[in-house]
């Protein structure tokens, strides 16, 4: 099981993930980003790939677009139907392996936000899902999703990190009304290039006590920008952009989100 498959995290994700977007500032503009890409490809369809608890799909879905989701977790796929049902929308939201769901549609337009496409942790897996993907878009259909430029020195810093190396990332109120502090411990290993560890989830009483505590694993692989092209290129895909940033700054140097627009061809 992976970091988004548990019901505590799926249930607590949009309380945390709040908190982390106003102190790390690590996805400012990504919503405007996501709208502006449905609106351009997205006419005869659009889909939501590891659509999580619905960030993308229900602000989309609160501009007239009414995109499918889909999700590895079924926690994700449930509370992400939860809040559309919550908010009047009726949403075609399924939980499926992006490597291998089928549709009975062909889209124009595929989204997979944020780190989505990062937890695919082989070669062997990218490539599945993006031939998969390709499968499921229409002639000339856009994908757009993000990497990272791996960094040598965060890279050596985690080669020397065991995965019991907690750190603080933040503290939030969770679902029932408790402070809970989240920390996490990630190691890289330069051979599979895979970052993996725990996040350590720690909830509070009144006084500061820790009264419960949680350990859930994660793994992403970094995957290298001229790797990323030439997998693309053997999927049957051109590129037509990469950003470094949701504001569409041409990724020209090293940046932390790569954001690739590319068309089936």
């Amino acid at each position: 099981m992976d970091l988004h498959d548990y019901d505590d995290v799926a249930e607590n994700y949009d309380l945390y993930l709040d908190v982390m977007s106003k102190t790390e500032n690590a996805h400012e503009g990504f919503q405007d980003f996501y709208l502006d890409f449905a609106r351009q490809y997205g006419t005869d369809g659009v889909i939501d790939i590891a659509c999580g608890t619905g960030a993308v799909l229900l602000n989309l879905a609160e501009h007239g677009i009414m995109a499918d989701g889909t999700d590895l977790s079924e926690a994700m796929c449930r509370v992400c139907s939860e809040k559309a049902h919550a908010k009047g929308f009726d949403l075609n939201v399924f939980p499926a392996d992006m490597t291998s769901f089928k549709s009975s549609r062909k889209y124009s337009c595929a989204i997979i936000a944020r780190s989505g496409f990062m937890h695919l942790t082989t070669p062997e897996l990218q490539r599945a899902a993006l031939l998969n993907i390709r499968e499921n878009l229409a002639d000339g259909g856009m994908l757009t999703f993000n990497t990272f430029d791996p960094h040598p020195f965060f890279q050596a810093q985690q080669m020397n990190t065991k995965d019991t190396d907690y750190s603080l990332r933040l503290e939030y109120v969770n679902k029932n009304g408790r402070r809970e502090k989240i920390y996490n411990a990630i190691s890289y290993n330069p051979y599979t290039q895979i970052m993996s560890g725990n996040w350590k989830f720690e909830t509070l009483d009144d006084d500061g006590n820790v009264v419960d505590e949680r350990i859930r694993p994660v793994k992403m692989r970094q995957t290298y920008r001229q790797e990323m092209t030439y997998l693309l290129e053997l999927c049957g895909y051109e590129i037509v952009n990469v950003y470094s940033g949701y504001h569409k700054t041409p990724a020209d140097g090293s940046a932390r989100d790569v954001i690739w627009c590319v068309r089936k061809v």
